[in-house]
């Protein structure tokens, strides 16, 4: 067997999967949003078709998002407070605006990249090249 025909074809690149999933796109043709609403993710995608109602994403966005906004707003808060001394209820308050506005903006985009990463890896039930809905009249 040569060593061409033992390699897998990667036809769902990571990277690029990754990326439309952080724009919360859809990770198969990157045209329509995955999302509907905040975080709920649709069933399928209303451009390509691609069922979507595989995923797992379950707590993992929730998990990473307050991974980082932990130590962002713990290195914000300490550098913040050791130069320029604000009184303590300033420094709750702008920490508290800067963690909500990031925990508001990075939760939908790992989510979206959590979803992505299973279909490029065909976790959960994305290992199927078919389309589950066909694609809407319209």
């Amino acid at each position: 067997m040569s060593q061409a025909a033992s390699q897998t074809v990667d036809d769902r690149p990571l990277g690029m999967a990754l990326s439309r999933g952080w724009r919360r796109r859809c990770p198969a043709c990157g045209e329509a949003s995955m999302m509907h609403g905040y975080l709920k993710v649709r069933e399928a995608c209303p451009e390509c078709g691609e069922a979507l109602h595989h995923q797992r994403a379950d707590d993992g966005p929730a998990y990473l998002t307050i991974l980082i906004v932990a130590k962002v707003s713990m290195a914000f808060y300490m550098t913040v407070f050791l130069a320029f001394e604000f009184a303590p209820w300033v420094m709750i308050l702008l920490t508290w605006s800067v963690a909500l506005g990031m925990i508001a903006y990075l939760l939908p985009r790992l989510k979206g990249a959590i979803v992505a990463f299973q279909w490029a890896r065909r976790m959960h039930g994305f290992e199927g090249d078919e389309r589950a809905v066909a694609r809407p009249a319209g």
